[in-house]
């Protein structure tokens, strides 16, 4: 048995058992924190087998059965719940079965359930929603169980955002249905006061609150469990690094609270991109000219390094005294005081002057002092100014304040370019300072991550004070509020440095199938699975939706000339569908036209169950409203069966590589390439 594919789930599973705090782009994940452990839980999985590629055997004994469970689950619901939708947008069971079967033989909907991934519990709580909704909506009931429905929905809704961000967009598409239906309520005069008032607040509390409260919930449960330090601490704030167990906790522990004249300090940059960094110089100055023949001041350089290193420590300076350690009592540094910044290791100044950046030559370059006796003063005054702070003499705290350090000179600002430097700079990143302050950039502020209290005056007294542990204890949270805010943040912004994959693929190619992605190979011989869907139901899926907009566009022109084709009950059903399965469709495919992103084939699927949906439906409404004759009513009905047919045969030609067996031969495979952009793998003999 060998480790499934993507790896964001088992990655997580990983994660979970060892309470350590992760972050990934691809998942909300809150909610699978509360269900997909516990079958992992139950199968015995102890957290020891790390996915760290795939393909890797998984050891003996491991229940892979119960890991698979819920996807696998999940992805059998989305069949039955596809038959009870279109049940619920009032057509007949037979188009309820066609849309059934058509999402049973769907190869790629099949493959994606059989492994620890997460698009098959996805679509399962997205259709819940949409299907709990129609109930509530079609129930005529006036008795409080119909509103059981509305809050089934609401569950669902804040299951799938929970499940995967993409879940909001068929969340915000109901949220829209259902304010349609909730106007249309406020004008109806055959209701009293109270009832369209009872009818708004349940609406407002199922749909808005309950989703909130939820997803709220979810991750309270998330950062609850896992409250240790993992492997993506770095993208995460100091504060929030702070407060996980075992990670930047035990640097920080016993550090001095407040920022005084006379500390040793480390200044983390609060830009996570290109990668997290600290304020560093080291004994190497700037090349006297460049590679583009500009001049540079050839002073000390001053970068910022993306690991722990004793040449980040820098000491805050008064600039009225000479003395580079802490009073007693310590001085604190308020928001708004002129400060120095002397570099432990060199005892350099940090300095900016109106000379060019080495990459950046918009911006002003920083470097350390030096005196070569030439016509160039110091320039070595910043002024702090902390932009997070409750009142005008804010005291610059550790890890709490986000700092901007203006040169008082010249009023740039100090900030991280994001560019790497050259072979002479040790391909450290590029510290400028940046005259366009006003504009809020992450790029522009600072955190003091590591403190102390320096005592010592002398250079080598002072460099073994640096690599000596702090003691002073000051206990520091930070509130479940601060972390939620922080972490939804970095999952909406935060860009992977993600290189053009193998398998990925553009949008334009889902909807002909031109790519395909290959989930597992055998060791030794051609049995392979890959994802590929149903070519035949793919391709009528999408002619389906085609023909939907024709259609449309025919009827509103002729009901503009005041031509009814259909009666206003068929015309409201139409609408329905189209805002069901075209909306749907719609809002989980545009976006990804719109994401810079690394997207793949399995992106797809929420959106083709929807056209999956429409297929039998519309063939439904043009053979109940458009064909009158029996004769092509008797066409169609032959027409229905034969691309029921193909689709069947389509999905049993594939059959063994979506299940893996049985093997194949080589030129076997050859013949399952029904498109040259295929990447199908097989062993020559």
């Amino acid at each position: 048995m060998t480790a499934d594919p993507p790896l964001d789930t088992s990655f997580w599973l990983l994660e979970v058992n060892r309470a350590t705090s992760f972050l990934t782009l691809q998942l909300a994940c809150s909610f699978i924190c509360c269900v997909l452990t516990l079958p992992a839980y139950l199968g015995g999985f102890d957290g020891n087998f790390v996915w760290n590629r795939i393909g890797a055997e998984y050891p003996m004994g491991m229940n892979v059965w119960s890991l698979r469970l819920l996807p696998a689950l999940c992805g059998a619901l989305c069949v039955p719940l596809g038959y009870l939708l279109a049940l619920e947008l009032k057509f007949s069971h037979v188009s309820a079965l066609g849309a059934a079967v058509l999402l049973l033989l769907e190869n790629s909907l099949i493959v994606q359930s059989r492994f620890l991934l997460l698009e098959s519990v996805l679509i399962f709580f997205v259709l819940l929603a949409l299907l709990s909704y129609l109930r509530f909506q079609n129930s005529t009931s006036s008795s409080w169980s119909r509103y059981g429905w509305l809050l089934l929905c609401g569950v669902s809704c804040a299951a799938a955002v929970g499940v995967k961000y993409m879940g909001l967009f068929s969340y915000l598409l109901l949220l829209g249905v259902a304010s349609v239906d909730t106007w249309n309520v406020i004008g109806d005069r055959a209701a009293s006061h109270l009832s369209v008032c009872v009818q708004c607040f349940c609406r407002f509390m199922c749909l808005l609150v309950v989703p909130a409260l939820l997803y709220i919930f979810w991750f309270y449960i998330h950062l609850s469990v896992l409250n240790h330090s993992g492997p993506h601490d770095q993208l995460m704030s100091s504060a929030f690094q702070a407060s996980l167990k075992g990670g930047l906790s035990r640097i920080t522990k016993g550090q001095p609270l407040e920022v005084a004249f006379g500390s040793q300090v480390t200044l983390r940059s609060s830009a996570s991109h290109p990668v997290p960094c600290w304020l560093h110089s080291h004994k190497a100055n700037y090349p006297v000219r460049y590679e583009n023949g500009r001049g540079s001041s050839h002073q000390q350089q001053v970068t910022c390094y993306p690991f722990k290193d004793v040449n980040n420590w820098w000491i805050i300076k008064d600039p009225n005294r000479q003395d580079l350690v802490v009073d007693t009592p310590p001085k604190p540094v308020h928001h708004g005081d002129v400060i120095q910044l002397v570099h432990g290791m060199t005892s350099r100044f940090l300095n900016s002057h109106d000379v060019a950046a080495p990459m950046s030559p918009h911006a002003q370059e920083v470097s350390g002092y030096v005196d070569f006796n030439v016509s160039m003063p110091a320039q070595n005054l910043w002024r702090v100014d902390i932009t997070n702070r409750e009142a005008k003499s804010e005291v610059w705290k550790t890890i709490v304040s986000d700092v901007r350090l203006v040169h008082v000179n010249t009023s740039a600002v100090l900030k991280l370019s994001g560019v790497s430097l050259p072979e002479w700079g040790f391909r450290q990143l590029e510290v400028v300072a940046e005259k366009a302050f006003k504009v809020h950039s992450s790029s522009l502020g600072w955190t003091v991550e590591e403190h102390r209290y320096g005592t010592s005056q002398e250079q080598k007294d002072r460099e073994v004070e640096l690599h000596s542990p702090t003691h002073i204890d000051v206990d520091r949270k930070i509130s479940f509020w601060a972390k939620f805010v922080e972490l939804q943040w970095k999952m909406l912004t935060l860009k992977q440095e993600e290189s053009e994959h193998k398998y990925s693929s553009s949008p334009a190619e889902w909807i002909t199938m031109k790519t395909n992605i290959a989930y597992w190979l055998h060791t030794s011989t051609n049995a392979q699975i890959h994802l590929i869907g149903n070519l035949v139901s793919w391709g009528v899926a999408h002619l389906s939706m085609l023909a939907y907009q024709l259609l449309a566009v025919i009827y509103l022109l002729r009901r503009r000339r005041g031509f009814k084709d259909i009666s206003d009950g068929a015309w409201e059903q139409f609408v329905r569908l189209g805002c069901v399965c075209v909306g749907s469709w719609l809002v989980n495919f545009v976006p990804f036209l719109l994401m810079e992103k690394t997207i793949f084939l399995y992106h797809y699927l929420p959106a083709l169950c929807y056209l999956h949906l429409l297929t039998p439906t519309l063939l439904e409404h043009v053979h109940t409203h458009l064909l009158s004759s029996p004769t092509h009513r008797r066409l169609l009905h032959v027409c229905v069966i034969g691309v029921l047919l193909y689709v069947f045969l389509c999905f049993w030609t594939f059959c063994p590589l979506t299940y893996g067996t049985p093997e194949l031969s080589a030129s076997q495979l050859q013949r399952l390439k029904w498109r040259d952009s295929w990447d199908i793998l097989y062993r020559r003999q």
